[in-house]
Parts: structure tokens; C-alpha cells; sequence
């Protein structure tokens, strides 16, 4: 299996990712730059965290018009593995592979600190090595990490089982306090209808070793691994 980790101008967690992939979790990966228009040859794609163009516009607007992104759609429609992370995640609500939007946070503030974060589901490549209500202490970074939607979106990602991960305290009780930014529902993480979607505020490359302050984020590239191995990549 291989793991491609997209580059974009401004993007700054790239390296982060590869590491987690190539250093700790000890599968191949290499880096696609934006203007790439083949994913040819990989398994799972992975967009990093950083400031994609600045973040002029609209964090993410200008990213989705990369060549890249038609790929990285058509890899999604073929039931590819496709994580965003942070500004990933942001960058696949802009080009509609996710639902809904990232807005500024609550307190107009950029936050940069540990919380946690609660798995919502197993029943996906991304959390199939966690428990059920599993809390993980894990990074987030943002300045605009506030997770909106309509309700009729909220009902469906609800009733379908696509909200992965909600903002919790560390008792994995979901509330008001525990929530850094005014996402809608406390949530943290979302997927596509297809489930092979994955986007997340919170950093699972900062914390993918022991050594960063928590090690909890290696789970997520292992799950990823494991379904990846069980589709016989």
C-alpha cells in the first residue's frame, strides 16, 4: 500500500503526515504537488494542515481549483481513502466532497493546544481500531475550525453515522465548554455519504508518537492501514 500526501503553496503540515506514514507507522508514502493530475499508483490520500494559498479568499477556496482536486475527486467517487486534516478538511468542504463549512472560530481567536476529542463510530477505515466513545487527547490548530451546517444536513449526517468525532472533556462528556470553536453539535470530524471521507480538525500528525504529548493519533493512520490491508492493498 501507499499513502500520497498532497502539497499545496502555503500548506505546512505535509511533512508531518509523511512522517507519521513513512517513520511510525512504517508504510510508504511520498508527496503529490498540487499541479499533479494522476493519483495513479496510490492507495490513500491524505490532505495536510497549513494555510493552502494563504487562505486568501476563503481557506480552501482557492485550493479546490488545484488540478489535483479533480483527482483527488475521482479517487474519492472510486472509493479511494481520502483524509483532510485541519485545512484539509476545509479544502473538501470548499470542493464539496464533505458537507457544510468551516467558519471563523467562535472567539475570532486562532487556537493552537491539546483537547479531546470522542470516536462517534467504529464503522469506518479511519476509526476501526477504536472503541466506541473512545477519547483521545489530540492537537488542534485553527482559526477557522467552526463546523457549520443547515439542519437538514446536521439531521442526515446524524442520522447516518457520519459524525466521527465530537469535542468532549476528557470524561468524553459533550459540552459547551468543551467545544474550542462553536462547531455545530460539538463536531469535530465528519465523513462522506460513501464513508471513505474523511475530514478532521483536530491534528492526528501531531500526535502520532509519544514523544509530541500524545501518541492517540497513530490509531487513525493504523485503522487506516488495517482497512487498507483488508481491501488487499
Amino acid at each position: 500500500m501507499k499513502f500520497g500526501v498532497v502539497i499545496f503553496p502555503g500548506s505546512n503540515c505535509d511533512h508531518d503526515c509523511y512522517y507519521a506514514i513513512q517513520s511510525v507507522v512504517g508504510k510508504p508514502a511520498a508527496f503529490i504537488w498540487h499541479q499533479e493530475t494522476s493519483l495513479k499508483g496510490f492507495d490513500a490520500i491524505i490532505l495536510p494542515g497549513g494555510f493552502a494559498y494563504g487562505d486568501y479568499l476563503r481557506t480552501g477556496a482557492l485550493a479546490k481549483f488545484s488540478p489535483v482536486m479533480q483527482a483527488v475527486r475521482d479517487f474519492a467517487n472510486k472509493g479511494g481513502l481520502v483524509m483532510g486534516i485541519c485545512n484539509g478538511f476545509q479544502i473538501l468542504t470548499e470542493a464539496a466532497l464533505l458537507p457544510g463549512a468551516l467558519l471563523k472560530n467562535v472567539g475570532r481567536k486562532y487556537i493552537c493546544k491539546f483537547l479531546h476529542i470522542r470516536a462517534e463510530t467504529t464503522n469506518t477505515p479511519f476509526t476501526n481500531g477504536l472503541e466506541k466513545g473512545q477519547v483521545l487527547h489530540i492537537p488542534i490548530g485553527h482559526g477557522d475550525g467552526n463546523y457549520f451546517a443547515d439542519e437538514a444536513t446536521l439531521r442526515e449526517l446524524e442520522n447516518n453515522d457520519q459524525v466521527v468525532f465530537r469535542y468532549c472533556d476528557a470524561g468524553g462528556a459533550v459540552n459547551a465548554s468543551a467545544n474550542p470553536n462553536g462547531s455545530l453539535h460539538n463536531i469535530a470530524g465528519i465523513l462522506n455519504a460513501g464513508r471513505n471521507v474523511l475530514g478532521m480538525m483536530p491534528h492526528p500528525d501531531r500526535s502520532s508518537e509519544a514523544l509530541l504529548g500524545s501518541a492517540h493519533g497513530k490509531l487513525i493512520f493504523e485503522s487506516m492501514v488495517h482497512a487498507l490491508a483488508t481491501a488487499g492493498r
